[in-house]
């Protein structure tokens, strides 16, 4: 996640997953869904690579009758797990990024216009989506603690092996100087060479939780 405080355009386009722990001090704009392979300049690219389905996504009925889809954005969706504002981040530092293959995200906001959520799902070229889960542990423990803009930010893994070694369950927290702390859900799903992720503000109970989780897992077929 690389995180500044921009104007609409440029700053949604470079907040990705963690915007939605981060949307009280990051100004973004929401989005829909977008599809687009990567062209990332002197990188391994699968010529013929297909590109994924929008319904690997959630739709907002899983999360529930308050969330609606928001505006779709532009361009490609970032990799979830940039952070240039965490000092430890080094781009350099996670290769697998540079070998996926093609993209697809959505937000999702509630109706009473509190925290969003989002979800991306991403392909990766042959053997890199366990190498792009190795890279977001390398970031959790990296950037597991850091201050942005007077506000305090960390990452703990709660389940390392999330519906039965599928995936990696995460809590993200945000510490605000003038009101309560923010929690957010972070759900990692690899299923062959996708790796599906979303962000879901704390609904409250762990059985909320997993039920989406499940709903996310089934949609990768």
């Amino acid at each position: 996640m690389s995180v500044s405080v921009r104007g609409r355009g440029a700053g949604r386009r470079r907040v990705a997953v963690l915007a939605a722990l981060l949307s009280a001090v990051v100004v973004f704009g929401g989005g829909c869904q977008r599809s687009e392979s990567d062209d990332v300049a002197g990188t391994p690219q699968t010529v013929n690579a297909t590109l994924l389905d929008a319904g690997m996504l959630l739709s907002a009925g899983d999360l529930g009758a308050a969330w609606r889809e928001g505006d779709a954005p532009a361009g490609s969706p970032p990799w979830p797990w940039e952070q240039s504002s965490c000092p430890h981040y080094r781009g350099g530092d996670y290769p697998a990024r540079s070998y996926r293959q093609s993209a697809v995200e959505r937000f999702y906001r509630p109706a009473d216009g509190s925290s969003p959520a989002h979800h991306v799902v991403e392909k990766f070229a042959p053997g890199w989506a366990e190498r792009n889960v190795e890279d977001v542990r390398r970031v959790l423990v990296r950037c597991a603690d850091y201050r942005m803009l007077g506000s305090r930010i960390s990452f703990t893994v709660v389940d390392q092996n999330y519906r039965a070694g599928a995936g990696m369950l995460i809590r993200g927290r945000i510490e605000h100087e003038d009101r309560p702390a923010t929690v957010t859900y972070f759900v990692v799903l690899k299923r062959g060479e996708v790796v599906s992720t979303f962000s879901l503000p704390d609904p409250g109970s762990r059985a909320a939780l997993d039920s989406v989780a499940a709903r996310a897992a089934a949609r990768l077929g």
